[in-house]
């Protein structure tokens, strides 16, 4: 199996905006979960920092990754990001150092 693209982003909303961004964050992840190629999808909020959203993804290639910003609600999602934050995303492209199993690299 080629190496997973993976990236982390990290989102600091603004105040006013956290649970309404949450939600909506929130909804990406099962249709994600599903995308061709996602190996990975999660969303997590800082414990230390709450209302800091991180979400991590591994996907298969980068041509998944593409694909998957290139729908619709992520199209209007990335348009209207900063409505929601108080300085954009940070996202950080990541290099795998330990590989997924066989198991897990089936699911895709």
């Amino acid at each position: 199996m080629p190496q997973p693209f993976t990236l982390v982003g990290t989102a600091h909303p603004k105040p006013e905006r956290a649970d309404e961004l949450r939600e909506l964050l929130l909804s990406f992840v099962e249709p994600t979960r599903q995308e061709p190629g996602c190996l990975e999808y999660h969303f997590h909020e800082d414990r230390d920092a709450p209302g800091v959203f991180v979400f991590y993804e591994a996907w298969r290639t980068k041509e998944d990754l593409d694909a998957h910003l290139a729908l619709p609600h992520l199209q209007d999602f990335w348009e209207r990001r900063m409505d929601y934050l108080e300085r954009d995303l940070e996202i950080r492209y990541l290099t795998m150092h330990s590989p997924y199993e066989e198991r897990t690299a089936a699911r895709a």
